[in-house]
């Protein structure tokens, strides 16, 4: 191995050091409360303890984690069975959603133009991954197995409802789509999750702005 094939090799594997120690770091993050157990009654969101800072970092390490969970059942060598493909698909993605569902309610209910922002730069993020996991496919050849074979299945009508149900998603997302096609759908995904948050923005600012003049005092007939 010459001089330069070993620098390139030693400035990689030192990089990889750093991802990894950076991933880490994010994970353990002992300030963010999205990383720690809630210990709140009935498991409910510390309201008090998350700041708007805590958002963004959660959500790409929830991304983080539910791609790892995936790439970890599509190499799984076992034969595709209800348990190591739907129920491990349907348990991905805890952190994500708990982040995802805190500040879909703060956003809702009690936004701000610091989490507008959040939310500019989350929103391609959650759909790229969401795409990441629909156009997957290894795993919707997984999904696929199990689908085929429902009928000799012995399922209880639960786990019947997220087979046929979670093979529908990835049918309508796109899976049966030949690649350029597939191309096609994440950049309309992509423009049509920020076209929604726009609109959203734009309703909003529209909503707040809105004013009712009433210059007759009769018009107020009928009010307490």
């Amino acid at each position: 191995m010459n001089h330069f094939k070993l620098a390139i090799l030693c400035l990689a594997m030192t990089m990889g050091l750093i991802l990894a120690g950076t991933d880490q770091e994010l994970a353990t993050d002992n300030t963010n409360p999205f990383f720690s157990p809630y210990k709140t009654p009935l498991n409910t969101p510390p309201f008090n303890l998350i700041k708007t800072e805590h958002f963004l970092p959660a959500i790409k390490e929830g991304i983080r984690q539910q791609q790892a969970e995936i790439d970890a059942l599509v190499n799984n060598p076992e034969v595709p069975t209800f348990a190591n493909t739907l129920r491990a698909l349907d348990a991905s993605g805890r952190l994500l959603s708990e982040v995802n569902a805190v500040f879909g309610a703060l956003q809702g209910a009690d936004t701000n133009p610091v989490i507008q922002g959040i939310a500019k730069e989350a929103t391609p993020l959650i759909a790229a991954h969401g795409d990441n996991i629909r156009l997957n496919e290894k795993l919707f050849a997984r999904v696929k197995v199990v689908y085929d074979l429902r009928a000799k299945l012995s399922l209880a009508p639960e786990e019947k409802f997220l087979l046929e149900n979670t093979y529908r998603d990835f049918v309508r997302g796109g899976a049966l789509l030949a690649e350029k096609q597939k191309a096609r759908l994440r950049e309309l995904n992509q423009q049509l999750a920020m076209l929604s948050l726009r609109f959203g923005d734009n309703l909003l600012a529209e909503t707040n702005d809105f004013k009712l003049i009433l210059e007759n005092r009769d018009d107020l007939a009928g009010l307490p």
